[in-house]
């Protein structure tokens, strides 16, 4: 019995001992566990930062490119008097007052060199109705600019700004024609009167016209659709792209609220250089004339010539709708001159390629007068390069 009593004694001693030694192993691997948790989670962080590297240089580039825009960025605020209709409550006159409120406008602009000297451009609607004393045009660092002059174009939506200046930092001017669909692109502005704000987006789409917009006034319409943020304040402000060149000139949004939702609209820099340097040069934007009435020419296939009219085999369905077709040549134009005739199709026009009917009317109305240029048209399955020496439409209409 001793013997026994004994025998459990020290059975009991080894089973707490094993106890013992099981819990300090468990406390054991569950340290190893949780150190080889905080390996695995500094490994991964690791990892992200190597693999963020393209990013982190891409970010790099971007805030390069911010730094290099910023001076040549101006804020703008414009003091308005706006008409304000009042009905007369006396029944008996039924007449309406007319009375006028100030409001303030902000805005933004780019500076631009042309001949040596620098001017800003913006949107005519920033400061529409504003007298020269109630506009203020600052720099990136709060610096004022005296305004001698300010030249307008309706049509466009444009105003160059003449601040007497040729020591300014001028912004560099990309190429709107080569931008493409999904290329990253930033705005600077002043929305809502926060200045030098940037926002990032991509292009959302180009050649957009036939926008109702606020100001229907803006009859040349060939906008760059883009997601970068614009709000109320953005307007004339650069839209630029990652190599810190300006692309376009910010002007409108579609929205049912009135502030940002995605889809903005910006002047390609090409169009807006070509109406400032006019209003510069001449004072106004003297439109072009060609002398033709033209329709869309639907599925041409460039290779044979052929167009669908709807008689052709269904083949010719899959042919990407493209140029203008000629239906009425006016007499004593520089399109009669030229030698274009009735059923001509219009492929280019000063080496773009022609869209449509419309894309053809912008690019005419928007060429400097005075000037030659080359026509690629499509006659009797021929392709046939004609000159035209277009004419201010102004004169062509006395």
């Amino acid at each position: 019995m001793r013997f026994t009593r004994i025998d459990r004694t020290v059975a009991l001693g080894i089973a707490l001992l094993s106890s013992q030694w099981s819990y300090s192993q468990a406390l054991s691997d569950q340290g190893l566990g949780h150190a080889s948790e905080l390996s695995n989670r500094q490994q991964e962080y690791e990892l992200l930062a190597s693999q963020m590297r393209p990013w982190e240089e891409q970010n790099r580039l971007l805030r390069k490119a911010v730094r290099l825009v910023s001076p040549t960025v101006v804020h703008i605020e414009a003091t308005k008097e706006e008409p304000v209709q009042e009905v007369s409550l006396d029944s008996r006159l039924e007449k309406s007052k007319v009375r006028t409120k100030r409001v303030e406008e902000a805005g933004a602009g780019v500076v631009i060199e042309v001949q040596g000297r620098h001017y800003v451009l913006t949107n005519r609607h920033v400061i529409q109705s504003a007298q020269i004393p109630d506009i203020r045009v600052e720099t990136y660092d709060g610096v004022p600019l005296q305004i001698v002059k300010i030249t307008e174009d309706p049509s466009t939506d444009l105003a160059v700004i003449d601040v007497g200046r040729s020591d300014l930092a001028a912004c560099r001017l990309g190429d709107s024609r080569t931008l493409e669909v999904g290329e990253h692109v930033f705005a600077v502005g002043s929305p809502f009167g926060l200045n030098h704000s940037v926002s990032l987006g991509i292009v959302s789409a180009k050649g957009r016209r036939n926008l109702e917009l606020g100001n229907k006034s803006i009859v040349y319409q060939d906008f760059i659709q883009t997601d970068a943020a614009i709000n109320p304040g953005n307007s004339g402000g650069p839209l630029m792209n990652l190599r810190g060149e300006v692309v376009g000139i910010n002007t409108a949004i579609a929205s049912n609220s009135g502030v940002n939702e995605g889809i903005g609209f910006a002047i390609p820099i090409q169009l807006a250089m070509a109406v400032a340097t006019q209003l510069i040069e001449k004072g106004e934007l003297q439109r072009s004339y060609l002398g033709v009435s033209v329709e869309r020419a639907f599925h041409v296939d460039p290779q044979t010539g052929l167009q669908n009219s709807g008689l052709q085999s269904n083949r010719l369905q899959s042919y990407r709708a493209q140029g203008a077709l000629v239906k009425v040549v006016k007499p004593n134009s520089p399109a009669e001159s030229a030698g274009l005739r009735y059923g001509d199709i219009i492929l280019e026009f000063d080496g773009v390629a022609v869209e449509n009917d419309e894309h053809l009317v912008q690019m005419v109305g928007l060429t400097a007068s005075g000037k030659s240029v080359e026509l690629e048209v499509l006659r009797e399955r021929m392709r046939v390069r004609l000159k035209v020496w277009l004419t201010p439409i102004a004169a062509s209409r006395n």
